[in-house]
């Protein structure tokens, strides 16, 4: 949403544009004259965050295409989200109970986020994270959920280098164990929707610490 008036402060005519993009509003202003180069700076960073999320907005319909069967069985789900496009795979869809091996039968799933990453949004970042629920392990060899959740992280990171190809620097994993819920622990519903895999794209904004009017996304 785009929002462009003319206002007149102490007798000096001053343009204000307001853009808005999910969720993030930047004001440019434009009165006096050594202003303008960085009025100029603002109004790229924000044209490039632009095309970056309509990238994420195509890569969300070609997933959505992808795994249609998928996102009908609750396996997986595609969302939009401030940090970025989060695609969700339930834990139990990729690795059987206690375990970071990858299942066979989850491979042909990651392989349609794979080609997706590949040629959609292959300019961006993606980051792999691993939850659990709060249920201790007792009957593994994980010291804690901790340990399990973030080997899961990385198995589905070395499958889309190792498999796919994908650059290595714009992969990150990291597990997260049970301090990330989504749900109550409390039912068995809320704990099998704790357990899960999310691969994030992140769109790049470029943050440089104490730049005024620098865009944010959480």
């Amino acid at each position: 949403m785009r929002r462009f008036s003319i206002i007149l402060v102490s007798g000096i005519l001053v343009s204000v544009m307001t853009l808005s993009l999910n969720g993030c509003t930047f004001v440019f202003q434009k009165g006096r004259r050594h202003d303008a180069d960085k009025i100029k700076k603002l109004k790229t960073e924000f044209a490039k965050l632009q095309d970056e999320l309509s990238e994420l907005e195509r890569a969300k319909a070609e997933l959505e295409r992808r795994l249609r069967q998928e996102i009908s069985d609750k396996e997986v789900s595609v969302d939009m989200r401030d940090r970025g496009l989060v695609i969700t795979f339930v834990a139990e869809v990729l690795f059987d109970s206690g375990k970071s091996k990858l299942r066979s039968e989850a491979l042909n799933r990651l392989d349609k986020v794979a080609t997706v990453l590949q040629s959609t949004v292959r300019d961006l970042d993606v980051g792999i994270e691993g939850h659990t629920d709060n249920v201790p392990i007792k009957y593994s060899k994980w010291p804690s959920n901790w340990e399990l959740s973030s080997a899961r992280a990385l198995s589905v990171l070395h499958y889309l280098v190792e498999e796919h190809g994908l650059n290595p620097k714009r992969l990150s994993a990291t597990g997260y164990g049970e301090y990330q819920p989504v749900a109550s622990n409390d039912t068995p519903q809320g704990r099998q929707q704790n357990r899960r895999v999310e691969i994030v794209i992140l769109p790049k904004v470029d943050k440089k610490p104490g730049a005024a009017g620098s865009p944010n996304l959480k």
